[in-house]
């Protein structure tokens, strides 16, 4: 968000905000889900983002409630967009979110405006907007019922499984417009996603909820992501994992490859350095020349994700498809200078 869009009222007795906005709102809630976290309620100006020209994405609007997650994915690509706030892309991205408290009404508000076009408006094109904040905030209700009640068409990607509090908003708004629902699950191992995605819903919670969502009528779509080196990339954990998509009814699947950006590198390495320390030469190497792996790298691990969908009956993408989606050249030039020209948080089209 533009922070020069900010009106907030004040707080005192928390930790304010590094950049400063007056009067911002903070807050903490005394309950164990959300023990350690802060929240910095704002008052946006404006709600829906356009997205940047370059951008090669199928869509050109994005919406998105919250900044930060808490989620806290060791590996997530949005976490460098924290250091925009003067916050740490780290333990701050995980721990102090900032929350867009009027969405709904902005929202409603943008679609009315007699220069909106009724586009195709993204959702979870920066953090989750299905994380546990929203069980308290909320905001996903409003801002559902605005895209209904104006027939506007949207997508949601999400790691979370309250999406199904909204099923009743869900099947009323693809009564009027078109709807798309994805979910993002790289693998099914228990113990690793303890690990390394500690805030969120288990893997197979997140496959139960596809098939919940299926057998309400939709086509669920999987991000098969992100697949981890050396721990995720094997015929087994592949086979595993597109098998248990399969079972859940899931219309397709897009496998996409872990990535390293600035900000998420060093917080995933920094985690493989205490869990699997045995991997990180392997990761030095695949990742010398940059965020991306490499193309025959690749290559491999889509033949490995199709073989396996092939047996299971399930369509699958390919990763440059994924990667379409995800980012465009543009971007990870910005990013891997940063001497260079920022641009905007929201700019950043970061899916998981």
């Amino acid at each position: 968000m533009r922070w020069d869009n900010l009106s907030v009222n004040d707080a005192d007795g928390e930790p304010a905000l590094p950049i400063p906005v007056a009067g911002a709102v903070t807050r903490t809630f005394d309950t164990p889900e959300f023990r350690g976290m802060t929240f910095y309620e704002v008052r946006a100006k404006s709600i829906i983002n356009r997205v940047p020209g370059a951008s090669r994405v199928p869509f050109e609007w994005t919406l998105n409630p919250y900044r930060g997650c808490t989620h806290a994915c060791r590996y997530c690509f949005a976490r460098n967009t924290h250091t925009y706030l003067d916050l740490d892309a780290g333990r701050d991205f995980d721990t102090r979110v900032v929350v867009k408290v009027n969405a709904g009404e902005l929202l409603r508000k943008e679609l009315a405006s007699p220069r909106w076009r009724g586009e195709q408006i993204a959702m979870g094109s920066n953090v989750d907007c299905y994380q546990r904040a929203e069980g308290r905030y909320r905001l996903m209700r409003d801002i559902l019922t605005a895209l209904r009640d104006f027939a506007n068409p949207f997508s949601i990607l999400t790691k979370g499984t309250l999406i199904l509090r909204d099923l009743d908003l869900l099947k009323q708004a693809a009564e009027v417009t078109a709807v798309g629902l994805s979910m993002s699950v790289g693998f099914v191992d228990e113990a690793l996603w303890r690990s390394v995605e500690p805030g969120t819903p288990s893997p197979r919670r997140r496959l139960d909820a596809v098939r919940q969502l299926s057998d309400a009528g939709f086509a669920v779509g999987v991000l098969m992501a992100p697949i981890l080196p050396g721990i995720t990339d094997t015929a087994e954990s592949i086979d595993e994992t597109v098998r248990a998509i399969a079972a859940a009814g899931a219309a397709s699947l897009v496998p996409l490859g872990l990535h390293l950006r600035p900000g998420a590198r060093e917080w995933y390495l920094s985690w493989l350095a205490r869990e699997r320390p045995d991997l990180l030469p392997r990761y030095r190497e695949l990742y010398h020349d940059g965020a991306y792996l490499g193309s025959a790298y690749q290559r491999e691990l889509t033949a490995r994700v199709r073989q396996a969908a092939r047996r299971h009956g399930l369509p699958a993408g390919g990763t440059n498809t994924a990667r379409q989606v995800l980012s465009s050249p543009q971007e990870d030039r910005v990013l891997a200078d940063p001497s260079g020209v920022k641009p905007r948080p929201d700019e950043q089209l970061t899916l998981l």
